[in-house]
C-alpha cells in the first residue's frame, strides 16, 4: 500500500491549521504520549497559524493502519495542504518540533522563547 501523502479535515476530525497541523496519534493509557502532547502544544502556542489534532488509535484504527503506525506516540507534521511533510515517533524534542515547524512554513526560525 503507498504512503499516505495527504489527511483532509474531515478524516482528522478537525480543522487544519492555517500554517501546518501537528497530528499526535496516541492511546489512552500511553504516558509518552502525554508528554509528547505538551511539548507539541507549547510548539504550537508559540507559533501562529499551527493546531494540533490529538487522535486515539483505538478510535482511528483504519486511519492508523493507513499510517503505519506501529508505536504511539507518532506525530505526523502536516503543511497548510494537509501534505504530511514529517513524520516522528516517540516524544519529540521541543526544538525537533520548532526545527519542523519553520521547515514546514518556509521561514529560518519558528519564534519561541
Amino acid at each position: 500500500m503507498a504512503p499516505v501523502e495527504r489527511l483532509t479535515a474531515r478524516e482528522l476530525g478537525a480543522d487544519l491549521g492555517e500554517g501546518a497541523t501537528l497530528v499526535e496519534i496516541a492511546s489512552a493509557f500511553c504516558q509518552p504520549c502525554r508528554a509528547a502532547r505538551l511539548v507539541l502544544e507549547h510548539a504550537a502556542s508559540t507559533q501562529p497559524g499551527v493546531r494540533v489534532v490529538v487522535l486515539d488509535v483505538a478510535d482511528h484504527l483504519a486511519l492508523g493502519e493507513r499510517l503505519r503506525v506501529l508505536s504511539t506516540p507518532t506525530v505526523l507534521v502536516l503543511d497548510a495542504r494537509g501534505a504530511v511533510r514529517h513524520r516522528m515517533t516517540g516524544v519529540p524534542r521541543l526544538a525537533q518540533v520548532r526545527a519542523v515547524l519553520a521547515d514546514v512554513l518556509g521561514s529560518a526560525t519558528a519564534p519561541g522563547p
